[in-house]
């Protein structure tokens, strides 16, 4: 299984959506909540190149965005091969 970090802060409706579908496929994730750390934000939008919007996510180490990117990967059909590293 690949390593998974994501990047939330408390009350993002986006950050939930993002957990509820890495949930579903029972997927361990790193969980990095940024809500009251100027540090781990700092740290996320530079991991993101640039991006400040949440969730911000990774998998074995490639940026591959927020909410709505991940959706899309699943919809493509890509987002199971990256979970299990294939």
């Amino acid at each position: 299984m690949s390593e998974v970090i994501i990047y939330t802060r408390q009350f993002c409706g986006f950050c939930t959506a993002a957990k509820r579908l890495l949930d579903s496929k029972d997927v361990t994730y790193t969980e990095h909540d940024a809500t009251f750390s100027p540090d781990l934000r700092q740290e996320m939008i530079g991991k993101a190149n640039g991006r400040a919007t949440f969730p911000q996510i990774f998998i074995d180490g490639v940026h591959v965005g927020g909410c709505d990117e991940l959706h899309a990967l699943d919809r493509a059909g890509k987002l199971d091969p990256m979970l299990t590293g294939a």
